[in-house]
């Protein structure tokens, strides 16, 4: 069989290009996200679910931001074949389109009062479109990256699509809370919760622009080729992504669906329960607990690139085992400081709890990366991400929530994060290490006779 043609690495500064247009992508579809999950803690209960006792409503607000997750297993698998097969920019164009158009159309929403029991489901339908364009997102843009970037350093730069994440949550949490903070309780809940949704159709024209700037994958476009060479010799045309993920690549699929658990689940109890629970629970007010969660979200950011970059001298599994066994260990006092209705100490916790969080979080882009061949890594990587997150960070507020409910204490929530942490450790000590490998691999990688062990 013929080599693939040499791929070559961009120079740094279209790498840096590259590097922007992913992250600036996913801030945006990140911003939308988040932000939806701040309004289902602080005013969907109030506007879409007003019949039911605070807590309750709050429960029913957080079942369709979990709904929103229900959707990204299905985009990662629309989104993960067509990227496999068309290349991960087009689709990055299209997951930015569908998920700001959903994000500005909830600005735009009538409430209960309004038009009563079709709100909620219009609110429904919307988080149903955005949880399908999240699903195929990140994959894309993580994988833009990691294959235009050089393999010494592919877990600092694949890290940065990462901090999207917490730019995200910079973005709207800093938005609602000028918001909270300059408007009276009466004008928020009325019409000032609107406003950050209806931005998002600014900051999608933006994003749009730049992502559209950027070239395709050079690793991409060379198995392309490869594969149309093959396809034209031995007139054997390639399996769908999907199927060759489930035959070569199903024990990648699980360990990546176990390494999220801890980390999903945490996130959300960390940045969205946290806002029920310090106002519910620990008579915080709510831009207290904004605050909170905006500083520790620019500490975030900032050492996101750090695990990336520490990821490529010690390796993937090492750095993402000081996250999960960090925020076992911290879960607990985390929960302490918050109770102590102190903002510093409110500030030390989720800061302290967010770090730790980004351990785990900042290697993951080259580890799902390097997991799978490249005809079938953009289905492979978000199908191990994402369907994970039905299980993990969909549910992690409802539960966090009726935990509070039942039993009037976080130790059940710290317990229940605990046991996501028991679950990751498994998944690391199945795993092995990748950070050597070549992305311009089109065959399955073969098992490695190295240790697993921690």
């Amino acid at each position: 069989m013929p080599s693939p043609p040499a791929v070559q690495a961009p120079a740094p500064t279209g790498l840096k290009k590259i590097v922007a247009a992913s992250l600036i992508g996913t801030t945006i579809e990140w911003y939308d996200f988040f932000l939806y999950g701040a309004a289902a803690a602080l005013v969907f209960n109030k506007l879409f679910f007003p019949d039911s006792d605070p807590l309750v409503g709050t429960l029913l607000s957080f079942l369709t931001y979990a709904v929103g997750f229900a959707a990204r297993p299905l985009g990662a698998l629309v989104f993960g074949h067509f990227g496999d097969r068309l290349g991960r920019k087009k689709l990055l164009v299209y997951s930015l389109l569908m998920m700001g158009g959903a994000t500005f159309l909830i600005g735009l929403l009538p409430t209960h009062a309004t038009v009563g029991s079709a709100a909620p489901l219009l609110l429904t339908v919307l988080r149903l479109v955005q949880g399908f364009a999240l699903g195929g997102e990140w994959g894309g843009a993580v994988l833009l990256v990691a294959e235009h970037g050089d393999a010494a350093r592919r877990g600092f730069w694949a890290s940065w699509p990462q901090t999207g994440a917490p730019a995200g949550q910079l973005l709207a949490t800093g938005v609602l809370a000028t918001l909270t903070a300059t408007l009276s309780d009466a004008a928020f809940d009325s019409w000032g919760w609107r406003v950050p949704f209806l931005l998002s159709g600014v900051l999608v024209l933006v994003g749009l622009w730049i992502r559209l700037s950027v070239d395709e994958s050079p690793v991409f476009k060379a198995a392309l080729a490869a594969a149309e060479r093959r396809t034209a010799e031995h007139t054997v045309r390639e399996k769908p992504p999907i199927l060759a993920v489930l035959r070569d690549h199903w024990r990648d699929v699980l360990i990546a669906m176990g390494t999220r658990m801890a980390e999903n689940i945490s996130y959300y109890v960390v940045t969205a329960f946290i806002l029920v629970y310090a106002t519910e629970h620990a008579d915080t007010s709510r831009q207290n607990a904004l605050n909170a969660v905006l500083i520790a979200s620019a500490v975030h950011f900032v050492t996101i690139p750090l695990w990336g970059a520490l990821s490529d001298k010690i390796g993937r599994r090492p750095v993402y085992l000081i996250g999960a066994l960090g925020t076992g260990i911290w879960i607990y006092p985390f929960f302490t400081l918050v109770d102590r209705q102190s903002f510093a100490t409110m500030i030390t916790a989720v800061t302290v709890a967010l770090l730790f969080h980004g351990a785990m979080y900042a290697p993951q882009a080259a580890f799902f990366s390097e997991m799978f061949a490249t005809r079938m890594r953009y289905s492979g990587a978000s199908i191990g991400a994402q369907f994970s997150s039905v299980a993990a960070g969909a549910p992690a507020p409802l539960i966090a929530t009726a935990l509070l409910a039942e039993y009037h204490s976080a130790a059940p929530i710290a317990l229940y994060v605990m046991a996501a942490v028991l679950l990751t450790v498994i998944a690391l000590g199945c795993a092995e290490e990748t950070r050597h490998r070549d992305l311009s691999d089109t065959e399955p990688y073969e098992a490695e006779s190295a240790s697993v062990t921690l």
